[in-house]
């Protein structure tokens, strides 16, 4: 899935780290990756909501990705030309989503962590 928006590559599939989901504000698409298809459907559509509402509110890309060791990051990636972002609503979500979401959060890094990774369950 790649596509260009004002010079920025929008292939979920470049990064480094492993794309668990996310969404655009200027294409207005949510991407979840197939390679999670284990996760059950109430928590594919919890990672939805976030993505789409932060998207929606916030504006810019919005997707969260699994680092080398497991860790769940939220990055946010903004066009250069895009003034309607709001950097401070986006660290606001960010930390709400955090805070409110920290047991699904630490759920989805067991299960990175356990199914993709392969490591024990100690």
């Amino acid at each position: 899935m790649s596509e260009m928006i004002n010079g920025y590559d929008l292939d979920w599939t470049k990064s480094e780290d492993i794309v668990l989901c996310g969404a655009s504000s200027y294409v207005q698409k949510y991407y979840f990756n197939e390679k999670f298809n284990l996760l059950p459907d109430e928590i594919k559509n919890e990672l939805k909501i976030i993505c789409v509402s932060f998207a929606e509110e916030a504006g810019g890309i919005l997707t969260m990705e699994f680092d080398k060791s497991g860790n769940l990051k939220f990055c946010v990636r903004v066009d250069d030309g895009d003034f309607y972002f709001d950097e401070i609503e986006s660290g606001l979500k960010i930390s709400s989503y955090q805070r409110k979401k920290e047991e699904l959060l630490s759920q989805l890094e067991l299960f990175y962590r356990l199914v993709i990774l392969g490591d024990s369950a100690e």
